[in-house]
């Protein structure tokens, strides 16, 4: 390991238990033990990645947060015992690793509890209402400190929770840390004072308007967290660690309004002078760590980075509150090792949280250990696998049913928390397989391929591996997609993979009857009733380097268009977007904590955003658009177009062959990256 690395590597302890060196995996639903929006049982995916993280040089590993009552099926997490056995006698092969376990509870969701379409059917029909309860139910998910509005919908508001329902959470997360420390688990982690979940709900004053003994001062508010590390103390003894997922400032403008990096706004939640004085008060009523980064789901964008938030977004918020405890303080938040170490050695902070790295690579710290550090396949920061949570205008979380049940996984690896469906097996017929295409679709079923002993050949008809994924990764601060694209580059050199560089095929007739992957992508749309659309500038093009004026027009405000308008921001240009919807990024799978960070983003900065409106003409110096107002024209430099992409076969699939990528379906670099590895499995 580098020398300026080696600060990680040092031990340090919580309470009286000693953690090897300095990484953590903090928590991600979906990771847990005992199963995630299901019946509770010990889980043994969430298990097996939970030991791949600890056989890979992780000191401290926290598995996904556990709710202490289930939101599906209502049972409280105490009541399975074999649970508990059957994570005792997992617990000796964790140990043997070296790592330390600590399992993460939480009381649940309250205002922050996602909502579906299908959820806002079953609250808003009293029927079904009734009926669901026994499976969900969604007033006693959603109950909060006090009623208010859900994050996601306006449909399921949240009524307030009892103070008897208080005191019955209490006692279940004694019940719970107990069990599991009688099953040999080394301490727990109380989520928390964190994020605007449940507990958090009540600390903050802009949710909180309680005026009993849980609402008002500073203790108040804070009680309900204090009550709970005392009644586990109580049960497990003052040895036992119990650590704090805590944020430490709420970066909260109000309901549903997060505040930006370097924005100057009134703070409606935790401030800093509050955190201040709340560590310390958290801190005394009995907890060994403070866990942290900043935010709510009002502000996700913190708790949950988007590529364009800051590397170390939190740290200097983290380091700061150091200063006003004596316990132990982790900081999490697109951290990076360096930056971590730089400040463990200077005593800014005791830990390094990271949590989706090890989606992606879970022997990342091994690699970083040994030098190998091209070797790591990056995190991208999209979201498209594990948290793709998404939200716009009217419509609550839109997400499949499949996505909600099974977070944790990662658009770019297809294995995790997936071993058992995606997995290399050797192949007993080696072919040789022709793949069509060297985007990242075609080097993913390449590497697949090449890895069960296969010998694929990839005919690209560019100078360079890569396809579309060389424009997306274009803008200046999507380095970490740069990085992936390297790195996919890389795994094709060190697999020996055999590469056709500026070689068109035009037909697959030559390839006789070998096995065949299309992976040629998609062509841009056009708008061929438009006139004038031909002078606008397509989206690669401009991502690969044709220059444009000073007022830009974007036609379109999906994902690509509004990442598009954000560089030509940041670039100094003045951007103009026109989409033809309500909302901007209005389309499934992108994470609220991307879309939200660029809505809030073109509001404070002003950019002219133009909804609900159609491109009806291009001319030199305007474009003209159609509303509901009547036509308008735009005086504007350049136009970009970014109104999407449609399948470019080469041939049809069938036989012996295989479309991956765009060209089957448009889709996102998970659709791509999935597909492309399991096609390269059945071949």
């Amino acid at each position: 390991m580098k020398q300026e690395l080696q600060p990680l590597m040092t031990p340090w302890k919580i309470g009286n238990v000693t953690i090897k060196n300095r990484f953590v995996l903090t928590s991600m639903g979906g990771t847990d033990l005992f199963g995630w929006m299901e019946k509770n049982h010990f889980d043994r995916d969430g298990a097996e990645f939970i030991r791949r993280v600890a056989e890979n040089n992780c000191g401290l590993v926290l598995p996904g947060c556990q709710p202490v009552y289930n939101p599906m099926f209502g049972q409280w997490l105490y009541k399975n015992k074999k649970m508990y056995r059957d994570l005792a006698a997992w617990m000796p092969s964790f140990h043997k690793t070296g790592a330390k376990l600590f399992v993460q509870l939480t009381a649940g969701f309250g205002r922050s509890f996602t909502i579906s379409e299908m959820m806002e059917t079953l609250y808003t029909n009293p029927v079904l209402r009734t009926l669901a309860k026994p499976v969900m139910d969604l007033d006693k998910i959603t109950a909060s400190a006090s009623p208010s509005p859900n994050r996601w919908s306006d449909k399921v508001p949240s009524r307030a929770l009892t103070v008897e329902e208080i005191h019955t959470y209490v006692d279940a997360f004694a019940k719970t840390a107990k069990l599991l420390m009688d099953a040999g688990v080394d301490g727990v982690e109380i989520h928390a004072v964190h994020e605007g979940y449940l507990l958090d709900q009540f600390t903050l004053p802009y949710v909180n308007k309680r005026t009993d003994e849980y609402g008002g001062s500073l203790e108040n508010r804070y009680r309900f967290a204090a009550e709970i590390v005392q009644a586990i103390k109580k049960v497990c003894g003052k040895d036992f660690p119990v650590s704090l997922r805590y944020s430490v400032v709420s970066k909260t403008k109000g309901f549903r309004q997060g505040a930006l990096p370097g924005e100057t706004y009134t703070e409606v939640g935790r401030d800093m002078k509050e955190s201040e004085r709340a560590a310390k008060f958290l801190q005394d009523a009995g907890y060994d760590m403070l866990n942290c980064d900043n935010g709510t789901y009002d502000a996700w964008y913190w708790a949950h980075p988007p590529i364009y938030m800051p590397e170390n977004c939190n740290l200097d918020d983290v380091a700061h509150i150091k200063q006003f405890v004596d316990i132990p303080v982790v900081c999490a938040g697109r951290l990076d090792p360096r930056a971590a170490a730089n400040a463990i050695a200077d005593g800014r902070i005791d830990g390094a949280g990271f949590a989706r790295n090890f989606l992606a690579d879970q022997e990342w710290i091994t690699k970083l250990i040994e030098d190998r550090e091209a070797d790591i396949r990056p995190c991208i920061l999209c979201h498209n696998g594990c948290f793709n949570m998404c939200h716009y205008k009217g419509v609550p979380n839109d997400q499949s049913l499949s996505d909600s049940l099974g977070l944790a996984r990662c658009a770019v690896n297809a294995e995790t928390m997936q071993w058992r469906k995606h997995c290399i097996k050797p192949t007993n017929k080696p072919k040789k397989v022709i793949i069509v295409g060297g985007g990242i679709g075609g080097m993913e079923a390449a590497r697949v391929l090449k890895l069960r002993g296969h010998e694929p050949v990839i005919y690209e008809k560019s100078d360079a591996l890569g396809g579309t994924f060389i424009a997306a990764s274009a803008e200046s601060y999507k380095g970490k997609l740069r990085d992936l694209l390297a790195w996919y580059r890389r795994e094709t050199e060190r697999l020996g993979i055999e590469v056709h560089l500026n070689t068109e095929i035009k037909s697959l007739e030559p390839f006789g009857d070998s096995e065949i992957i299309v992976a040629t992508g998609a062509s841009p749309r056009f708008f061929r009733n438009v006139p004038g659309f031909d002078k606008a500038i397509e989206a690669c093009d401009y991502l690969t380097g044709t220059p444009v004026g000073d007022t830009v027009a974007v036609i379109g405000g999906g994902l690509t268009g509004s990442e598009i308008a954000y560089e030509l921001a940041l670039q100094g240009k003045h951007p103009i977007i026109v989409e033809m919807k309500d909302d901007l990024v209005s389309q499934t799978g992108v994470c609220l904590a991307n879309s939200s960070y660029l809505r809030e983003w073109f509001a404070l900065h002003q950019t002219p955003v133009y909804l609900e409106t159609t491109l009806k003409e291009v001319r030199d110096g305007a474009i003209v658009c159609s509303t509901k107002n009547g036509e308008i024209t735009i005086p504007c430099d350049s136009v970009i177009s970014s109104v999407g992409y449609v399948p470019a076969p080469l041939a049809k699939e069938g036989g012996r062959v295989h479309l991956v990528g765009d060209c089957k379906q448009v889709g996102n670099l998970r659709s791509v990256i999935w597909r492309a590895y399991e096609v390269a499995m059945k071949i």
